[in-house]
């Protein structure tokens, strides 16, 4: 009687108790024809796909609950493997606080102060419960569920390249509460570390290498391209972040030492790890972090390099992605970039400081292959009302000091952010140095001779300014449209006659808000692009830095773009910079955060900034040339008719790493005013061009 009531017993427990089971993987979208390899016996998932230069990469995934999720990473050529790492768990640390939608201009806001309000930093946790594997182009994605964190919830999804030793590793997340700014920190942890030493370069540009001690404490470092790595015995695994996506917008360029490594990283992250990381508190001034408005997708993600090789030919690799962290030559392009508040000027010059031979940040531009360098002084710091002698006196040491760090293959142009007379914020630039006075009396004269500066100019209000810009042949445009001090413009001014103006270019374009769900950047300025385009307006848009502090020690690549201008040659500072100002207003260079190149657009023939004509078909020819490090993503064709937006994605997820290829396509137009290319890749770096428009 009494074994019968055990039996009982146990029967009704295994009954009502979840037995573990083996997570199940859905292989229904892998494609076995595209070059990868999937297995999945005993609990473990396997991925093999080429990796270049006749190597496999391997990577085994436990799916048995507890175990750590990457078993072994290797590396395989011939008949020869070699073991990169094992027994690694990805690490997410979500921190969670509040945006303000309500004071300034909801997700566009950056004036936000999002770590001197509530927040609270949670553990990412992985649930094994079943896998999917899915062959996209020439890319291998494994998504595993489910991850959780406090209100967000999603999916791990894992992404392997043919072509490359490259794969990412994205927390995929989203949540349905509203009002939420985030940031994050990753890696790669391990309770039984196998690594031999971690390495990194300083800010220095040095190769930095340390033993590793399993019991050591978490310590952040300072480094350049924002690279960390460890070895163990038969190879190197580096990881690394998405190279401008991961950095949400700041007034200043501060390393704030984004790579981590060691034992219990903040103290949340059980065992010892390398990784990438933020500092909560950014720059200390306005730090919005991340937007993650409800139901968007948010990629918390990073990428992990593997090297049989030693760790300068692993770091090399990586470096090679950003072309290291400066903008390549292109034949007939000239590289610019805008908006710099470094106030050297005011700070150094006429604070009767020792002034450099070479200034840092002059330094800083030539390495990163800056031609041309557009100033923003004055913000805040001078007399831009007079008086007269001391403003003419600011003007002339301003002019006299871009004189002399210009060269044949530097040119600095003299530059301010005015904000006087328009409404909002925006930035001036002139063919030569004028001089100019943001003030003029009742009585005063518009223009007058000065016996040491030659003509000077008072300006009173919005009509003499836009007279200024006339006469001197000058361009105007917004900066930081839609956001910050130009929350409304040049929306509030779109109808006045200095915006119609074809003195006033348009506006300026930077990668502000951040939002990781997006597999672009910058879409509050790209959407102001169509809108001015269906305003019927022809109007232009340069990218713009927008920072203040500039030093070699700095994180100034992952804050910066540029533009490369349609020009054969660098005009000397002593010269008329017209070109440049043409090339600028009449839409002749495409902008881009480096990796991704357009060296040959062209629709029907033309260049952007010109007209097309479409005949009877309505069909338009496309080609466009274009070269990139990181996989690509999409090009996207955008075009309006004066009242909508129309996209056309054409996709490029076949594409390897570091490759070119010259598109030609046909896309329809009829009855369309306008038309524009975007391309972007899978790290979110991308290129733009500027407006074609099309004749009625």
């Amino acid at each position: 009687m009494r074994s019968c009531l055990i039996v009982s017993l146990l029967l009704v427990y295994y009954t009502n108790t979840p037995l573990a089971q083996t997570p199940t993987v859905n292989r229904q979208k892998f494609d076995k024809n595209a070059g990868a390899d999937l297995t999945y016996r005993n609990n473990i998932l396997e991925i093999k796909w080429p990796a270049g230069n006749n190597y496999y990469g391997r990577v085994e995934l436990n799916m048995k609950e507890g175990k750590p999720l990457f078993s072994r990473i290797l590396l395989t050529k011939g008949k020869v493997s070699k073991l990169i790492s094992s027994n690694l768990d990805p690490s997410f640390l979500l921190t969670i606080g509040k945006r303000d939608l309500v004071s300034q201009n909801g997700w566009n806001i950056f004036f936000d102060k999002v770590p001197q309000k509530p927040y609270k930093a949670h553990e990412v946790k992985l649930e094994k419960s079943d896998a999917t594997v899915e062959t996209i182009g020439s890319r291998t994605v494994v998504k595993i569920s489910s991850l959780k964190a406090d209100r967000f919830s999603g999916d791990l999804e894992i992404t392997f390249y043919n072509g490359s030793p490259l794969f990412n590793v994205a927390a995929v997340m989203s949540t349905n509460a509203d009002s939420s700014a985030i940031v994050y920190d990753a890696g790669l942890v391990s309770r039984e570390p196998k690594w031999e030493s971690i390495s990194w370069i300083n800010t220095a540009d040095s190769l930095q290498t340390t033993n590793l001690i399993a019991t050591d404490t978490s310590k952040n470092v300072a480094v350049k391209y924002r690279s960390i790595a460890a070895k163990g015995k038969e190879g190197i695994l580096a990881l690394f972040p998405a190279p401008h996506q991961y950095f949400y917008p700041l007034d200043e360029a501060f390393n704030l030492k984004f790579t981590w490594y060691g034992n219990n990283y903040r103290k949340m992250v059980d065992g010892y790890g390398i990784g990438i990381r933020q500092d909560l508190q950014g720059d200390k001034r306005f730090v919005p972090w991340f937007n993650a408005p409800p139901g968007t997708k948010q990629r918390l993600n990073f990428f992990c390099m593997l090297s049989t090789e030693d760790e300068d030919n692993a770091f090399a690799a990586i470096k090679k992605f950003t072309h290291n962290d400066a903008y390549v030559k292109l034949p007939g392009y000239k590289t610019m970039s805008s908006h710099f508040h470094n106030e050297f000027i005011m700070n150094v010059v006429l604070a009767n400081k020792p002034i450099p031979e070479v200034p840092d940040f002059v330094t800083v531009f030539k390495r990163m292959g800056v031609d041309m360098v557009h100033l923003a002084e004055f913000h805040y710091t001078a007399h831009p009302k007079g008086p007269d002698e001391q403003r003419l006196k600011e003007l002339h040491a301003l002019f006299e000091q871009c004189k002399r760090l210009s060269d044949n293959r530097f040119l600095l142009l003299p530059g301010e952010e005015p904000n006087e007379f328009f409404g909002g914020h925006w930035l001036a630039l002139f063919p030569k140095p004028v001089y100019w006075i943001m003030s003029r009396e009742n009585g005063a004269a518009y223009s007058e001779n000065h016996p040491s500066y030659g003509k000077i100019y008072h300006i009173g209000d919005k009509k003499d300014m836009l007279k200024l810009l006339e006469e001197e042949q000058g361009l105007a445009w917004t900066a930081h449209a839609r956001t910050k001090g130009s929350v409304n413009t040049p929306d509030l001014y779109k109808n006045e006659d200095f915006f119609k103006s074809d003195r006033f270019m348009g506006a300026a374009w930077k990668p502000m808000p951040a939002d990781l769900s997006s597999p672009r950047l910058g879409k509050r300025v790209l959407d102001l692009m169509d809108d001015m385009n269906n305003w019927g307006l022809k109007k232009t848009v340069i990218a713009e830095a927008d920072l203040f502090t500039i030093t070699p020690e700095n994180e100034m690549y992952a804050h910066m773009n540029v533009n490369y201008l349609m020009l054969d040659s660098l005009p000397k500072f002593t010269d008329s910079w017209d070109p440049i100002l043409n090339s600028m207003q009449k839409g002749r260079f495409f902008t881009t955060t480096g990796e991704v190149l357009m060296p040959r657009l062209t629709i029907n023939g033309k260049h952007s900034g010109e007209t097309i004509t479409l005949d009877n078909s309505g069909m338009a020819t496309i080609e466009l040339a274009l070269n990139w490090t990181f996989p690509m993503n999409f090009v996207e064709v955008i075009s309006g008719d004066g009242q909508q937006v129309y996209r056309e994605r054409i996709d490029l997820t076949k594409t390897e790493a570091f490759g070119s290829q010259v598109l030609r396509f046909k896309t329809k137009l009829d009855k369309r005013a306008w038309v524009r290319l975007e391309a972007w890749d899978v790290a979110a770096n991308g290129a733009f061009s500027q407006s074609f428009y099309i004749a009625e």
